[in-house]
């Protein structure tokens, strides 16, 4: 890499002309990118989606039952929930007072327009303490789902009697507190993103202008990044979510400040002893395009290992996320030199970097040149590498344990808000008087002729209330039966859960059991509705993990092996990483368990986890190990990795604070998936750059000594 490289920029050196031209183009060319790119970033919202049903793949039961669905009901609206409890009972009498708020919800525009003799909100629906009613109201318009619910909430409020109190919730409302909570991604996060990494900045440079330099790189690679998937979104190609818009982000963030960390580093070292402010910049682009390169490159094949998942939203996020990691690494090798050439040593004042000529390899062997902390450091390794390496991995296992108590099993959809919402609140008051699962009904789907047996068999399912064929009107509650619907030979059943919430793991016990039990009656029955959903998405997030967390080691270790030429450090590194990713895993279970109290954890966030842990924490063994293996080359092994750890500590532990402050801002979006994420990578990078990059690794390469380069020529004919 580093030939072609020099093949590259020689010419350039010779040609002054050149010098100018070059890096005013990439200046020009990068603006240019960031002034159309830029304005896409607020319309990412309209081609994103948060329907948990459009992440399942087709072969999922609930997929199928979706489709035929659609063949029963003209309409594909989506039901709001209107709950309204009372301190005292409801009368008969009090019922006929809810016709002007039912005037004024079916008024609203975007709610369902009535056909013939149709009602268009069905209810009040007493519930049987008679202490709340509800209302069932059809939104036909769900492209503003949002807005509508928002006007439906303000049409109920006007209109609830005094001493009574009234919700919006279901699916819509749900729907609608999920955007709300889902809104700040746009601005906010972004704004508290980057405001955090320049404070970290200005502490770890000490510089006015270098700050702005590194962060203006990161947010044209992120304009250029939100251009391309704005593009592949609008055209059918990805699935765009809140969840991969936020992470998509911070990661472009995080990895573009990452390299910009190591480069910037790599020219103020040249600066100290080349005068000239291109030559330095060719020098420091030589010995950190590899590193660089080899850390894009392991990220984005780890991303791309997500296209191995069944689930769309995993999916669809491996190469959203890959396109901001590479435009990260373009824009690192591009845009940033040329500010840095333009600006020169006036990048960092007003500590600007001084030219000594003397300044060669003379201070290698000493270690004079390296800071007293990361000096002290290499001391305790040289002395002590054994117990430094048991003593951590030691550190590393105890955490690990508290992998037993993480519970990625699928949270309620009520529970992924953490904000205020009017949704959850009135799900908790439907479900403390009424079924919490009428609303979002489990759907069957039969031949014709089983239906009455079909029927019969749900009935005697524990947690199933009822059991009705659907006739092509709303059934309410005690009305006689009508004759069902029949599409193609096929009947629709409608069934309502009795226990807690429809996506609760008690009501997907009652999904399980259907699936098991009916088949024996109909071998072509599909069960699906909100809770099967529900269902398969963990199930489904769970094969996940295991189908692809060995792709993704695979692919790394290969990645590491080109890189490194050796076979036994890039095994210690994936080791390292993997057992810091189960310790960074166990301590964060502790946390949610026992300090958050969050009620769970999505299925999908042990994946995210390991996907972003694994690959950034590569990342950095790969920028201390590129280094320690250039020095061997000049002063033998262990010398050389002494070396290598006091010329990156520094740089490798600002990087590790600065990704880690990123990913935390992702805690600021009230989303519990979200939260979990931050905390886990934040905390999971932390432990990587402090821990396993500054003791474990070095220590236990120290231990072992030249073979870690075994079978390469540094192992034949290096010095230990």
């Amino acid at each position: 890499m580093k030939k072609t490289i020099d093949s590259i920029l020689t010419p350039i050196k010779k040609h002054r002309s050149l010098r100018i031209l070059l890096p005013t183009l990439a200046i020009v060319g990068w603006f240019i990118i960031a002034g159309i790119g830029g304005p896409t970033f607020g319309k990412l919202s309209s081609v994103s989606t948060n329907d948990q049903s459009s992440f399942l793949p087709a072969s999922a039961q609930s997929t199928k039952v979706q489709k035929l669905q659609s063949q029963f009901q003209d309409s594909k609206s989506i039901p709001a929930i209107i709950v309204i409890e009372s301190d005292n009972k409801i009368t008969s009498q009090q019922l006929g007072d809810y016709s002007q708020l039912i005037k004024s919800v079916g008024a609203v525009e975007g709610v369902q327009r009535p056909t013939g003799n149709q009602p268009v909100v069905v209810g009040p629906i007493p519930s049987e303490d008679g202490m709340a009613v509800q209302f069932i109201v059809p939104i036909s318009d769900t492209e503003n789902v949002a807005k509508i619910v928002a006007n439906i909430r303000t049409a109920v409020s006007d209109n609830t009697p005094a001493g009574q109190k009234a919700y919006v919730a279901g699916p819509a409302g749900l729907s609608a507190d999920l955007v709300k909570a889902f809104g700040g991604i746009d601005g906010v996060l972004l704004l508290v993103a980057l405001g955090v990494v320049f404070f970290i900045l200005l502490i770890v440079y000490r510089s006015i202008a270098l700050p702005f330099l590194v962060l203006l790189n990161s947010i044209f690679a992120l304009c250029a990044s939100i251009l391309v998937i704005f593009t592949m979104a609008k055209g059918g190609w990805i699935e765009l979510n809140g969840q991969s818009q936020g992470i998509l982000s911070i990661l472009v963030i995080g990895a573009a400040t990452d390299y910009s960390l190591l480069l910037v580093a790599r020219y103020k070292e040249a600066l100290e002893h080349i005068e000239s402010k291109w030559v330095a910049m060719w020098r420091a682009l030589k010995v950190s395009f590899e590193p660089i390169a080899a850390s894009a490159a392991t990220v984005i094949l780890a991303l791309l290992c997500l296209l191995f998942s069944d689930l769309n939203s995993n999916r669809s996020l491996g190469p959203i996320a890959a396109t901001g990691i590479a435009f990260s690494f373009v824009a690192t090798l591009t845009f940033l030199p040329a500010l840095l050439i333009i600006f020169g040593r006036g990048s960092f004042w007003p500590l600007r970097p001084k030219y000594y000529p003397q300044i060669q390899q003379k201070n290698s062997k000493n270690n004079t040149d390296i800071s007293p902390l990361w000096r002290k450091v290499g001391i305790l390794i040289g002395t002590h590498p054994r117990a430094t390496w048991i003593i951590s991995l030691l550190i590393l296992l105890v955490g690990s344990m508290g992998v037993l108590q993480l519970q990625a099993t699928g949270v309620a959809q009520t529970d992924l808000i953490l904000s205020k919402s009017q949704a959850v609140d009135g799900q908790k008051i439907l479900a403390k008087h009424f079924s919490a699962a009428i609303g979002t009904p489990m759907v069957v789907i039969v031949d014709e002729a089983n239906t009455n047996a079909i029927v019969a068999s749900l009935k005697t399912i524990a947690g199933v209330s009822s059991a009705v064929p659907y006739t092509g009107t709303i059934v309410r509650p005690g009305s006689p039966a009508a004759a069902p619907k029949i599409v193609n030979s096929k009947v629709l059943i409608n069934v309502t859960i009795s226990v807690t919430q429809a996506d609760s793991a008690e009501a997907e016990a009652v999904v399980k059991q259907a699936r098991e039990s009916l088949p024996s009656i109909d071998p072509t029955v599909l069960v699906g509705g909100a809770t099967a959903i529900a269902f398969d998405t963990n199930q489904t997030a769970t094969a996940d993990l295991y189908r692809i967390i060995p792709i993704v080691l695979v692919v790394i270790l290969i990645v590491l092996i080109a890189l490194l030429r050796s076979i036994v450090a890039p095994l210690v590194l994936i080791g390292s990483v993997a057992v810091s990713y189960t310790a960074a895993i166990g301590i964060s279970a502790l946390v949610f368990n026992h300090l958050f109290h969050f009620p769970g954890a999505d299925a999908s966030v042990p994946l995210f986890g390991f996907i972003f842990l694994v690959a950034l924490g590569v990342d950095y063994n790969i920028f201390l190990m590129s280094r320690v293996r250039e020095e061997t080359r000049k002063i033998g092994t262990r010398a050389g990795i002494i070396r290598g750890l006091g010329k990156t500590g520094g740089v490798i532990t600002s990087a590790g604070i600065i990704l880690a402050a990123t990913f935390a801002a992702l805690g600021i979006i009230p989303i519990l998936f979200l939260a979990q994420i931050a905390f886990i990578v934040a905390f999971g990078v932390l432990l990587d750059a402090i821990l396993v990059r500054s003791l474990l690794v070095p220590a236990l390469n120290y231990d072992i000594g030249k073979s870690i380069w075994w079978p390469s020529s540094l192992w034949r004919n290096g010095k230990e």
